[in-house]
Order: C-alpha cells, then structure tokens, then sequence
C-alpha cells in the first residue's frame, strides 16, 4: 500500500507548489487559485477534492446548474466527478491505495485542474451576487 509519505514524494515529484496542512491532508497550489485543490490520505483511499462554489438559492440557476454540472460529469471528466455537499458544489475524485502510483495521481491532479480552469467560467454564471 502507499504511504503517506509516498503520496508527499509523488507531489514533490510533480513540481506542483503544495504545503501539508495537517499530516495526511495537503492543498495543492501557491494560494493563487480560485479553489484550491486538497489531497486527504485516509487508508485504504486518497482524496481529491476542491470546494467549487455555493450552489444558488434561486431554483431556476439552481436547476440549470445540476443540469449542467450532470452534462459536464458525462461529457467532459476524465477523473472525478462534481456533487454536492449540503450546500457547497465540489469537484472530487478518489484512488485506491493498494496499487496508487505516481502517474495515477498525476493524471487525476491534472484532469482536476484542467477541468477548473476549462469550466469555472461556465459555472461562474450560475453564482449570485
């Protein structure tokens, strides 16, 4: 199984700023980002996971986003998937552990990026002031 501190020498390896916040749990970035990119080591899984908004109060932006973010989960993740979590839309992805290597990480860590910064502008239109 991979350690905790494997998972730190695939980020390292990356070249991708990082800082482990608590042992187990880092967030990915230089602090720059719109959202930020946590990884939680939680045996026997890794965590992938980024807050990407509040979805809206108003039940017609409310409806459009679901539905857009349901066409985005079947047409355009390669890794992971959005969801909701009370409240708040998030991006997340989970990998197995047992057999986790590096281009596994690297693959779901770049397709989660690549999809915030391909689709934040999309989904921004459904934010209320």
């Amino acid at each position: 199984m991979v350690t905790r501190e494997d998972v730190e020498g695939y980020l390292l390896r990356m070249g991708m700023p990082f800082q482990e916040i608590e042992e187990g749990l880092w967030v990915i970035g230089d602090g720059l980002e719109a959202a930020p990119v946590f990884v939680t080591y939680t045996p026997p899984l890794l965590l992938v996971r980024v807050e990407v908004m509040d979805a809206p109060e108003d039940e017609e932006l409310r409806n459009g986003l679901f539905r857009e973010l349901l066409e985005l989960n079947a047409n355009d993740m390669v890794h992971g998937a959005y969801g909701l979590d009370e409240n708040e839309i998030v991006l997340t992805d989970t990998l197995q552990l047992a057999d986790l290597d590096f281009s596994e990480l690297q693959a779901s860590l770049e397709s989660i990026m690549m999809a915030l910064r391909s689709q934040y502008e999309t989904l921004l239109r459904y934010r209320t002031p």
